[in-house]
């Protein structure tokens, strides 16, 4: 309608709507996911599928942000918390330490395969999507390359300070599992010391194929984005070059003036200019390789 000058104002967007999941993949740990889309008409084309890290769950920072511009590009933006991440289903910060401390990559890579298969499915209240992309950040990221070379059926994949390898403690954190069966990491946001039990170490010793984040760079097959804050001290930005030297078709886009995560911390305030840069380069990616939704 027309204003008091005869204007007629600019048309809203239609705003992102959030539907709330459950799912139950079959080792019987729930998890939940947070499914986004634009408007309530025609099923997006094009879903993305948005992975935590360590110590992070789909509620962290900057994962709804990033998901609200994945949904506002015309995605269906589906993001969940890994079933032994630490947070109880239902919950929104670390409230399971027990199920923290007993998560190990391979059963996040059910659980990744889990949600791919679902989203494939249209098992979010959608239709089947076209075209899947998958996102991740850091342990994520390498979750997300460890599923993109065991899968033929995503159209993009992009990383946010992916990491190389899993082997990831010290030497004082190995005497601790041979000695005590459990070591733990600070959580420095709530103050929690966070267990990790041997049987994350004995998990990558004993799936060390498998869960070979270098040599599976080589055989991931969709168009790779690897996106790495220069500053970045948690996971150095030499992880990205490595991942790319092995994959030989993947792009390194480097963010200056960051670190691990964009400057976002949690709750997160307004988006800071690093963390926008790297959702642009990424929605430039999905476009260009996925095809615009």
């Amino acid at each position: 309608m027309p204003n008091l000058r005869g204007e007629t104002p600019p048309a809203q967007p239609p705003p992102v709507s959030v539907f709330r999941r459950r799912t139950t993949p079959p080792h019987g740990d729930v998890f939940d996911v947070d499914v986004r889309r634009l408007g309530d008409e025609d099923d997006p084309s094009t879903a993305v599928v948005v992975v935590h890290g360590f110590k992070g769950f789909k509620d962290w920072g900057f994962f709804p942000y990033v998901c609200e511009r994945l949904a506002r590009a015309g995605h269906l933006a589906v993001s969940f918390n890994f079933s032994l991440n630490g947070v109880a289903a239902g919950g929104t910060d670390f409230d399971d330490l027990d199920a923290f401390g007993r998560n190990t990559p391979s059963r996040e890579m059910d659980d990744l395969h889990w949600a791919l298969d679902q989203t494939a499915a249209g098992a979010f209240g959608t239709a089947p999507p076209e075209r899947i992309c998958l996102l991740g950040h850091s342990r994520g990221g390498g979750s997300c390359i460890l599923a993109a070379a065991e899968r033929d059926d995503l159209a993009a994949l992009a990383t946010w300070a992916a990491i190389s390898t899993f082997r990831r403690w010290s030497g004082e954190q190995e005497a601790d599992w041979d000695r005590d069966g459990v070591t733990y990491v600070p959580n420095a946001r709530t103050g929690q010391d966070m267990p990790l039990r041997r049987s994350l170490r004995d998990d990558i010793e004993s799936n060390a194929g498998r869960l070979d984040v270098l040599s599976a760079a080589g055989r991931v097959r969709a168009p790779w984005l690897l996106v790495h804050g220069a500053e970045d001290e948690t996971v150095p930005i030499e992880e990205s070059r490595l991942l790319k030297a092995r994959s030989g078709q993947a792009v390194v886009a480097v963010v200056q003036g960051t670190g691990h995560t964009f400057e976002a911390g949690h709750p997160m305030g307004p988006p800071s200019p690093a963390l926008q840069e790297a959702v642009e380069l990424t929605l430039r990616h999905f476009e260009n390789a996925a095809g615009a939704p």
